[in-house]
């Protein structure tokens, strides 16, 4: 009986840790624009599990720090969309504003910030009742924005004013603006808050800013078109998607040399890193699919279909 008794406990242990460890695994969240949907993959099998009907042609992803919830833009909706991360389910369409396209939600899980292309502004929404509580005037078309990790600031590309808008959370204000290069859209900030990576789209640059005097500390050139930024390998490796070259540019962060240039698929958009700080994923706009790179040897390890236009332009996979 005793040992019956211990093999049944080890039994179900591990069928709780097992479970466990599947419901962790972390999945990335890729709008596919031309379909109106949100591949699901789950990155431990490399492959979609679910998709998602998301309707008013999905673009700006973030996911909540807590993977909870999946937040996307949806410009041709006017707002966003809000997805379920545990049962892959759309659970409220939130009116915003025409030109809703970049997306970003703070750390804290309080609040979603989602940029409007056409007012020049961002907007506010509280993440419990979806309200907007303000509307910020920014510069020209803001598209990338990115939240410091204390919730403290948030960062804002404005596209055709060639600028970056930096807001006081607290009071809700733009305290500083820098002059970046053309035509700026995807944001990174590195861990420490100190270091704000731009992707300037028509100047095939990426200009690095010291974050908190908000002053351009050297810029990198890169290939043709860079679209939107990531950081991994401990913020020792900027990797850039390149759309008009189909690759990805591989920035050391201490010496800003370009130390590789990645072949991945045709116009590739958004790019994130896996929580393991290492695999960082590219969603090809043209060949609707993701490639997975290794951040040890800068090589593409898998290859991933998901959908038509996928661009996951955000922070697009779950803790």
């Amino acid at each position: 009986m005793f040992r019956v008794n211990k093999i049944t406990v080890a039994m179900f242990v591990a069928a709780v840790f097992l479970s466990f460890e599947v419901s962790a695994t972390p999945f990335a969240y890729i709008s596919n624009q031309l379909d109106d949907t949100v591949s699901v993959i789950d990155t431990a099998q490399a492959k979609v599990v679910d998709t998602i009907p998301v309707t008013g042609k999905p673009a700006g992803v973030a996911v909540s720090i807590d993977g909870r919830y999946c937040y996307v833009s949806t410009p041709e909706a006017k707002g966003f969309a809000v997805v379920d991360t545990q049962t892959h389910q759309l659970l409220k369409k939130v009116l915003v504003s025409d030109g809703a396209l970049g997306i970003a939600v703070a750390p804290n899980g309080q609040r979603i910030y989602v940029a409007d292309w056409y007012t020049n502004s961002v907007a506010v929404v509280d993440a419990g009742s979806f309200e907007v509580i303000k509307r910020i005037p920014v510069g020209q078309s803001p598209s990338g924005l990115i939240v410091s990790s204390d919730s403290q600031w948030l960062y804002v590309a404005n596209r055709l004013s060639n600028s970056v808008s930096k807001i006081d959370l607290n009071s809700l204000t733009v305290t500083e603006t820098v002059a970046v290069g053309q035509h700026p859209f995807g944001l990174t900030i590195d861990s420490r808050g100190e270091k704000l990576y731009v992707a300037n789209v028509q100047s095939d640059d990426v200009t690095v800013v010291d974050a908190a005097r908000m002053k351009p500390i050297i810029t990198v050139k890169v290939n043709m078109l860079p679209y939107a930024t990531t950081l991994a390998l401990n913020d020792s490796r900027l990797f850039v998607t390149n759309q008009d070259d189909g690759s990805v540019s591989v920035i050391d962060t201490k010496t800003y040399k370009e130390i590789a240039l990645i072949p991945v698929g045709e116009k590739p958009e958004g790019i994130s890193t896996h929580p393991d700080d290492r695999h960082v994923y590219v969603a090809n706009w043209f060949d609707g699919n993701v490639s997975v790179i290794d951040g040890n040897t800068l090589k593409v390890v898998d290859t991933i279909k998901t959908g038509e236009g996928s661009r996951a332009f955000g922070q697009f996979i779950g803790k």
